[in-house]
């Protein structure tokens, strides 16, 4: 039932894009602007086709344990598919994401600061999933890779039904990469990116809480999306910037202003991903290693950082 659940989800995912991609000319169209790397107007609803082959799989695979994590992906996918089509104001979004957040946290049994605590964290990994779905395959991809080793984990700490539920999650994703690898047919949108960031958080808290991986694991597996928005956040705030308005300055859309295409930048992100991956499963299987391989991915990121920083500058200050 579950090898059927994950199947399911993938193909799914790919005869709803198949069909959507058949129609694009009526579909809501994502333009250029101050944020945008493509030039060119693309259709952006492409995550309903990652939703469609969850929500099949959800069939097979939901129990209680997973439901309040299903219903707030699935009120939040249709709330953004909303705001793809019509557009939605800030403040209705983030009622939302804080209600779904708080609501699913409770369900699973966190209440007080813990409850205040993950409800900001879901909230932060909601929106930043969002912010850094802005390159052909980058989103697509860390889905694929993320929840690939979130199944993993899973299986391995016996918990057989959340290792389906994110097997098929990864599946739909490696359906919408045919569709959405440079160049991209079609974008994700908000209706992809912001239940993709719910569930990475959601099934993070649930998989610690459960005591199947430890609080580090999920953080260090979705690092690469964590690291580049939050320290880009922090950045653009400590310069006095309004941190809600479009923009370009993300580590992964400063890769593509130097110069690299859609698909190299996509290639090397997928390294990364699998490299972060690979920590995460050193961190699980040598927990008393802990502190070193935090110190090891903290060097990684610097220097990966550093090197893009000083690539950025360079050309300003021999203009």
């Amino acid at each position: 039932m579950s090898a059927l659940a994950v199947v399911a989800a993938f193909l799914v995912c790919w005869l709803t894009l198949s069909w959507l991609v058949r129609r694009s000319h009526v579909l809501p169209m994502d333009h250029p602007n101050e944020r945008s790397l493509h030039a060119a107007p693309t259709p952006r609803i492409g995550g309903l086709g990652i939703m469609a082959g969850l929500a099949v799989a959800s069939l097979f695979l939901v129990d209680a344990a997973l439901l309040p994590v299903v219903l707030g992906t699935f009120a939040l996918a249709a709330l953004s598919l909303l705001d793809d089509v019509r557009g939605l104001s800030v403040r209705v979004r983030f009622l939302a994401h804080f209600v779904a957040a708080a609501g699913c946290l409770f369900a699973l049994g966190l209440t007080g600061w813990l409850l205040l605590a993950g409800t900001l964290v879901v909230v932060w990994m909601t929106n930043l999933y969002n912010f850094m779905d802005g390159s052909d395959g980058l989103a697509g991809g860390m889905t694929a890779i993320g929840f690939g080793a979130l199944a993993l984990a899973a299986w391995l700490g016996g918990a057989l039904g959340l290792a389906a539920f994110c097997a098929s999650i990864s599946a739909a994703a490696l359906a919408f990469l045919r569709f959405n690898f440079p160049p991209a047919r079609v974008f994700m949108g908000d209706a992809g990116s912001i239940p993709l960031g719910f569930l990475a958080a959601a099934l993070g808290i649930d998989g610690a809480m459960q005591g199947i991986w430890p609080w580090l694991f999920p953080l260090l597996v979705f690092s690469p999306f964590i690291l580049d928005a939050s320290v880009t956040l922090a950045r653009r705030a400590l310069r006095g910037e309004k941190v809600w308005q479009a923009h370009r300055s993300h580590y992964y859309q400063r890769v593509v202003l130097l110069g690299a295409t859609h698909r190299r930048l996509a290639v090397a992100a997928y390294a990364l991903m699998l490299v972060a991956a690979a920590l995460a499963f050193a961190l699980l299987f040598l927990p008393r290693q802990a502190a070193w391989l935090l110190i090891l991915s903290a060097a990684i990121y610097l220097l990966i950082f550093l090197a893009i920083d000083l690539r950025w500058h360079r050309p300003r200050n021999e203009n």
